[in-house]
């Protein structure tokens, strides 16, 4: 897993196992800035579930966090980061 950290936000690339495919992931938000991967596959002749829990920091806009797919398995999230003020985080 590598991530990079820039001024807008947070980029996670992952490599999954190549047996899985888009449609077998499921992302959740979960509460305090976590994000659940879960990827199940069950055509090969040994069921496989797969699951990483990700925390990212605080400042991260949750309503915005989007996820990729790509060939060959490669995960991308995106997390931006939410704008900060003199009152905090909006």
């Amino acid at each position: 897993m590598h991530v990079v950290s820039t001024a807008s936000g947070y980029t996670l690339n992952a490599q999954l196992p190549i047996d899985i495919q888009p449609e077998m992931i499921t992302v959740s938000a979960k509460k305090g800035d976590r994000i659940a991967v879960v990827a199940d596959v069950w055509h090969m002749e040994t069921d496989c579930h797969y699951e990483w829990q990700i925390q990212f920091p605080h400042d991260i806009n949750m309503n915005s966090v989007r996820v990729i797919v790509g060939k060959g398995g490669q995960l991308t999230i995106h997390a931006p980061k939410r704008r900060q003020t003199c009152y905090g985080y909006v």
